[in-house]
């Protein structure tokens, strides 16, 4: 029998692994969301719209919640909430937590999470992914998965990093619904791998308002993406964090993204800019720099991107 989902955070990440979960897997899969235009929007509708690459748009059927209203109790929960907006999530959804027998996978971008999951769970029971797929929440009610069915892929691994059976049959229905995970026993590397990622993807592209394969195909890419990975390995080498690829490697992921698998993707925090919603620059690039200051090592680079994000944010009210 197919594990039950409930999914925290209805954007854009969150519908794909639940539709897919829903649809190729046949899960009993409920979301739960705190963004007040997205439930009332989906429940309006029915369900949410789904296109692929712009096209086909179609309406699924789905069900959806507050935290306040729902009364579920599934095997998993599949998180997918921005990093500012994850204290306030949990908190509004402890109700229907139940520790003992419940798993947790989030497939979050940046860091920071863990600990509030913690909170909550055991870590035995939680499993982190970072994700290699494209999607984008264009309003309320509205999502477009990027790339061909079957794109993309995670890495993924548990807190403990000692699988056991429900941890598996995770994996296996992951497989079903065409997410591609792949599992490894190192945590922390997982997360840090995809941050490192991003902390080249998503701040480049939003600064510039540019897609992945607009960025890769600036001559000058690889200089700036790998002055960004550089600084980011000397800083996990000093906390003792050993990622999954080299750097060359982290170079060759992002190169093959952008230009292969996703050069259409306008990059998540992109999507936070356009709609004057806060970016996660702190839990990705800051997060970086904050722990290389731990080790009395200044991540330069990332701590000015930062201020340029934040720059720009600033500028939004001047519109």
């Amino acid at each position: 029998m197919a594990l039950s989902y409930t999914v925290l955070g209805a954007g854009g990440m969150g519908l794909r692994f639940g539709i897919l979960l829903q649809e190729l897997v046949g899960s009993k899969v409920d979301f739960v969301d705190n963004w007040d235009p997205q439930v009332e929007t989906i429940k309006k509708q029915g369900g949410v719209y789904v296109s692929r690459d712009h096209e086909n748009k179609h309406l699924v059927p789905v069900n959806i919640y507050s935290p306040e209203e729902y009364k579920g109790d599934p095997d998993v929960f599949i998180v997918f909430a921005k990093q500012m907006t994850l204290d306030d999530l949990l908190k509004r959804s402890a109700h229907f937590f139940h520790p003992e027998h419940q798993y947790v996978f989030t497939g979050m971008n940046g860091m920071g999470h863990i600990e509030k999951i913690n909170k909550y769970f055991k870590p035995e029971h939680v499993i982190a992914g970072t994700c290699l797929i494209g999607t984008v929440l264009n309003k309320a009610g509205d999502v477009d998965f990027i790339g061909k069915s079957g794109a993309g892929s995670i890495n993924v691994a548990n807190q403990t990093e000692k699988p056991d059976d429900v941890t598996k049959q995770i994996l296996a229905e992951f497989t079903k619904a065409n997410i591609n995970p792949h599992y490894n026993n190192n945590f922390l590397g997982t997360l840090w791998t995809k941050l490192v990622f991003n902390s080249v993807i998503n701040t480049l592209c939003t600064m510039f308002e540019i897609q992945m394969g607009q960025f890769i195909d600036y001559k000058g890419s690889e200089r700036l993406g790998k002055q960004l990975i550089n600084e980011a390995f000397d800083v996990a080498e000093r906390a003792g964090i050993k990622l999954l690829s080299t750097r060359e490697e982290e170079w060759n992921t992002i190169h093959y993204v952008s230009s292969v698998t996703n050069p259409l993707h306008y990059p998540s925090m992109y999507q936070d800019m356009t709609k004057d919603r806060n970016t996660e620059v702190d839990y990705i690039n800051g997060y970086i720099y904050d722990t290389g200051k731990k080790y009395d090592y200044e991540a330069k680079t990332h701590d000015f991107l930062r201020g340029l994000v934040h720059l720009a944010e600033n500028t939004r009210k001047f519109r």
